[in-house]
């Protein structure tokens, strides 16, 4: 059966606790220029206007063919079950795309009724595996808390009609936070994307070091040309330079006016897409039009109700080869000890998914599930009885309960928690058990991982994220990310996305199928 949703309400009665939902995020904010945003809920004038199914293809009917599926609209949907968009058209002159002219090279076009269903297994109970939080998103991985969320958000992708002149158009890209894999392929992506749809070369700026740049004089934003970007993609890091925190917003909207900008393309994780968010809301309240739209990036993969971030999956790729040079240590010696410590500040998706594709990890220590050290010893121990040697994967996060008064507390300039080095103290701890009678080697990727370039599937993703950033901001949504979600890419609003940081759920099956193969025991 299918779990029916609660009635609307704002609280969610969870197995628990009760749980506040959020307030609806499009609502007519304070403005000195009494600018008021509106939202898109499939409900525009364009999407009225939308050709609706011939007499040959029936309402809500399943179409398949050799290059996909997908259901016909509904008239019957919902309109007040999807995601809402902010978007400026209210203030912008619609007009025909420039890839109109030929059905934008073949493909089509994205129409502002196609929606992604956000909500795509039915359970057959509460029982079932991952049936918490059926209708909604979790924000803590542990069933503690669960957003609401509506049944469909709005599909990613060109639109027939823009809202801006691309020869009028000036844009500005900046990339905010720690390095991640893949910065340069979504900054060339945006840049060539902007070129096609006509935007003037000299029109496009790269601000330099983070949003900073948008006001410190030792920072002066760079013209950003399709020759200029031409083989970035090719160098891991990020051409344009970066920083954390610290961005005072009502400046940078100031520079947004005085130069005229009127797109602002924010690459950046949770941190970089508050700052997003925070500086629509400015322009908002200034009264300045200018879209403001987000690429949601972090290399711990913990934005949440996107399938991946760009760059994790190169984060993956590199991280096992740490854990497979630690098996070969570990391997060599009697009571071979292999430790590694990934990143993951408050989730584990790096340590348990390159645990899981590297197939050499006996134990995975991640931030969402506590640990015992004596457990830990006492198991790390029974694989030496049994293999002679063991490989240790501990995310950066995990273990934080043991290190009180190790160095840790407070938040970065970004927002993020202040970690103790688990990794060394589970070193410390492990030469302290086994009094000599291990050979320990400690593995330390971090910085390795997150300098190198993308791989071949983050480097489409990453194009595909870099387009679908600049239709977004051409049909005239603004505070908005974008992501892939079920497989599919969308338009998500970004004060949705930063709520949390994402999390693995400890009942989860991605993490039950790691400790299922590892045969990690509970060490809690």
């Amino acid at each position: 059966m299918r779990l029916q949703r609660p009635a609307p309400t704002n609280v969610y009665h969870g197995r628990q606790r009760i749980i506040h939902v959020a307030p609806a995020l499009c609502r007519a904010a304070p403005s000195r220029r009494c600018m008021q945003v509106s939202c898109v809920a499939e409900t525009s004038e364009v999407a009225k206007e939308a050709p609706k199914p011939g007499p040959t293809m029936a309402n809500g009917a399943y179409i398949a063919n050799p290059y996909g599926a997908g259901r016909v609209s509904r008239d019957s949907m919902d309109d007040e079950d999807v995601l809402e968009l902010k978007t400026l058209r209210n203030y912008l002159v619609p007009r025909d795309s420039p890839f109109i002219i030929d059905n934008n090279r073949g493909g089509g076009f994205v129409g502002d009724r196609d929606r992604i269903r956000l909500h795509t297994v039915e359970f057959e109970s509460l029982e079932s595996s991952g049936s918490f939080c059926a209708d909604g998103m979790q924000t803590q991985g542990d069933e503690d808390s669960c957003i609401l969320l509506p049944e469909w958000s709005i599909r990613c992708g060109p639109r027939k009609t823009i809202y801006f002149d691309p020869k009028q158009v000036s844009a500005a890209v900046v990339t905010c936070g720690g390095l991640c894999p893949g910065l340069n392929d979504v900054v060339q992506n945006i840049v060539y994307t902007l070129t096609d749809y006509g935007v003037p070369e000299d029109n496009i700026l790269g601000i330099r070091y983070g949003l900073r740049g948008f006001y410190e004089r030792d920072a002066k934003p760079i013209t950003l040309t399709r020759k200029y970007v031409d083989g970035i993609h090719l160098k891991g890091g990020t051409m344009l330079g970066t920083s954390r925190g610290g961005a005072n917003v009502k400046e940078i909207v100031r520079r947004i006016d005085l130069w005229g900008l009127n797109m602002v393309f924010v690459v950046g994780g949770n941190g970089g897409n508050a700052a997003a968010n925070a500086i629509s809301d400015e322009c908002e309240a200034q009264g300045v039009v200018c879209t403001v739209v987000g690429v949601p990036k972090s290399i711990d993969n913990d934005i949440l109700l996107i399938d991946k971030c760009f760059g994790f999956e190169t984060a993956v790729e590199e991280a096992q080869r740490a854990l497979l040079a630690a098996k070969v240590e570990a391997g060599s010696a009697r009571n071979g000890l292999g430790l590694v410590k990934l990143m993951g500040r408050q989730s584990g998706f790096i340590a348990m998914q390159a645990a899981m594709a590297s197939g050499v990890a006996d134990v995975c220590l991640i931030p969402e599930i506590p640990f015992r050290i004596d457990k830990l010893c006492a198991h790390v121990a029974s694989v030496f009885e049994k293999k002679g040697h063991c490989v240790v994967c501990v995310a950066e996060g995990a273990g934080q309960d043991l290190l009180a008064n190790g160095g840790g507390g407070g938040t970065d300039a970004s927002g993020n928690p202040i970690l103790a080095d688990i990794g060394i103290y589970l070193r410390n701890e492990f030469k302290k058990h086994f009094k000599g009678d291990a050979d320990i080697k400690y593995i330390d990727p971090s910085y390795m991982i997150r300098s190198v370039p993308t791989t071949s599937n983050d480097r489409i993703y990453c194009k595909v994220l870099g387009q679908g950033a600049v239709h977004g901001a051409f049909a005239g949504y603004t505070d908005i990310t974008v992501g892939l979600v079920n497989t599919h890419y969308v338009y998500l609003p970004i004060p949705i996305i930063i709520q949390a940081p994402r999390k693995v759920n400890p009942k989860g099956r991605r993490w039950n199928r790691l400790i299922s193969a590892i045969r990690q025991p509970d060490l809690s």
